[in-house]
């Protein structure tokens, strides 16, 4: 069975808010049954339009996310005002609009060293966010992005596997190909380990790489991703990429 289920959209705002009607219908079931939920963002063009349109359908429908505690799949190593700053993009765009409170949002700090800053995100996770048994964070949902290259949060291809793999929850990236170069990222095993993890893929020249990525013999980060997944928790594809 594949361990992806892909949705197609005719253009990237169609995208946008199916993924966030889908979102928002998420975080009222949670409420609902009067539990914590956890989601681990990421930035990006797509984020910026998911973050927009959830934020006008959250307002819309008066939706509560007084039960939600937000993290982060990656982060650049930026202060949270720089314009590169994942944290910053949903302050703008989804914090800021539905007027989420401060205790709820646990950023990456991106402008201290990148050790002392997962020691900080590691015993945030402890507080909120339950482990399974090897340790990993098991977030109700990950919201991933699709780079040209596959990469998904800082997960970049021709990596060292053992270095992504281990342990650890969040790990130090001092050599993205893409600038920032210092960077953190979740762990494949964090990814693996979430409940539910969503991909928004859109822009131009990513058709190749996504098609690559749903292949059983993929070798791109996204393809790790998938293949490490169940056909019970399979990657959740929201793409307006036109694919054969």
């Amino acid at each position: 069975m594949p361990s992806f289920e892909l949705l197609s959209f005719a253009s990237a705002d169609e995208l946008a808010g199916a993924a966030a009607g889908a979102w928002l219908d998420e975080v009222e079931a949670a409420s609902h049954a009067g539990r914590r939920y956890c989601a681990a963002l990421s930035g990006g063009r797509m984020a910026r339009q998911f973050f927009a349109a959830t934020a006008q359908q959250g307002k819309a429908r008066a939706v509560s996310f007084a039960h939600v505690h937000f993290f982060w799949a990656d982060e650049r190593c930026v202060p949270p005002d720089d314009s590169e700053s994942n944290f910053k993009l949903a302050d703008d765009l989804l914090f800021t609009p539905l007027k989420i409170s401060k205790n709820q949002i646990h950023r990456l700090r991106g402008e201290i060293p990148p050790a002392d800053a997962i020691a900080i995100a590691d015993a945030e996770l402890g507080q909120f966010v339950p482990s399974d048994e090897d340790r990993q964070p098991v977030f109700d949902l990950v919201l991933l992005g699709l780079g040209e290259d596959g990469h998904v949060a800082s997960l970049f291809p021709n990596r060292p596997a053992d270095r992504e793999q281990g342990a650890a929850a969040f790990l130090a990236v001092a050599d993205s190909p893409k600038p920032p170069s210092r960077r953190i990222s979740l762990s494949y095993g964090a990814l693996q380990a979430a409940k539910k993890v969503w991909v928004l893929a859109s822009g131009l020249g990513k058709e190749k790489v996504l098609r690559e990525s749903l292949i059983p013999q993929g070798q791109t980060p996204l393809a790790r991703v998938i293949q490490s997944r169940s056909s019970q928790s399979a990657v959740k594809i929201y793409s307006d990429l036109k694919l054969p």
